[in-house]
């Protein structure tokens, strides 16, 4: 089966990429490396370097390779920078999209499966964890192209009969999470500290999120394909802060860190986590890592892999 895979060369994506090949699937990796990066490629994959603005350059590709499933993770991830710049966060997420979907129908692709986001979609919760019926009141235009993004994939499912799952996933950490970016603070802490520089730590550091290893996000992009269609949250339903999350990383690296407090950050969350329950049932989804064993994988691989430690 010819499976393209939309932003590949990323963290998440190329973690899925791998599992795809794993399986035994034709595999095809669009990116415009923008954050993604070649070392992160696999050889067994085709790639092309092509935007999914570019709806032409889209086009031959699907010409070309004739992918009966998508999996699409291509987007612009920074909540700073949609909060920063509304305008080219909804271009990549929403229009890119669209230009994605119009194709897929063209082209009789079978299944969609998009990337979206929980962390960034409810808001902030009165119940938690959140579950797929929680309102949707997002604080930054990263969350708002995300759901955008979400709603026309469902009007291409109903217009057009094309198949789709929807995975909000928590916040995913893991191997090839860069610790130079502006999203993904296991990465940051973890590049920080073995740099011997201090951590810094936006607000008070109580601020929650519902930390999800990438094995396990894989784990659930795997089981879409053949799944039920329907919107599933990604996640473990356990709420770490901030401060805490520090400790264990402090505790796997057995260095003592001293963090810097900065002023909170517009559009970011305080409390999150999701309930998994309907991926469970439906899915057949089922985290297999604690956060705690994540770590420690995530910790081994920035020591062996990154030329910076």
């Amino acid at each position: 089966m010819n499976v393209l895979v939309t932003g590949g060369a990323g963290f998440i994506g190329s973690n899925v990429v791998d599992g795809l090949l794993d399986n035994g699937f034709n595999v095809t990796v669009l990116d415009n490396l923008s954050t993604g990066k070649k070392e992160n490629l696999n050889p067994l994959s085709r790639f092309y370097k092509t935007d999914i603005r570019d709806k032409k350059a889209l086009e031959e590709i699907f010409k070309e390779v004739k992918p009966e499933i998508i999996y699409h993770l291509a987007a612009q991830i920074d909540v700073r920078k949609s909060v920063a710049d509304p305008a080219f966060d909804a271009l990549t997420n929403i229009i890119g999209s669209i230009n994605l979907f119009e194709l897929a129908v063209k082209y009789n692709v079978k299944r969609i499966i998009f990337s979206s986001t929980g962390g960034a979609l409810y808001g902030e919760p009165d119940n938690l964890p959140a579950d797929e019926s929680t309102e949707i009141a997002p604080l930054s235009p990263y969350g708002v192209s995300k759901y955008c993004t979400e709603q026309y994939l469902n009007y291409f499912k109903s217009m057009y009969g094309i198949e789709r799952v929807i995975l909000r996933y928590a916040n995913v950490y893991g191997p090839r999470q860069d610790p130079l970016g502006e999203a993904g603070v296991v990465a940051i802490f973890t590049g920080r500290i073995l740099n011997g520089e201090k951590p810094i730590i936006y607000g008070d550091g109580n601020q929650t999120r519902d930390y999800v290893y990438v094995k396990d996000v894989v784990k659930a992009n795997l089981l879409a394909m053949d799944g039920k269609e329907g919107t599933y949250n990604i996640g473990t339903g356990i709420e770490t802060s901030v401060n805490v999350l520090l400790e264990m990383l402090s505790s796997a690296l057995n260095k003592k860190v001293d963090p810097i407090y900065a002023p909170p950050r517009k559009g970011e969350v305080q409390r999150i986590s999701l309930n998994g329950a309907k991926a469970k049932r439906e899915l057949g989804f089922i985290p297999e890592y604690s956060l705690e064993r994540g770590l420690e994988e995530t910790i081994e691989w920035f020591k062996k892999y990154s030329p910076d430690y």
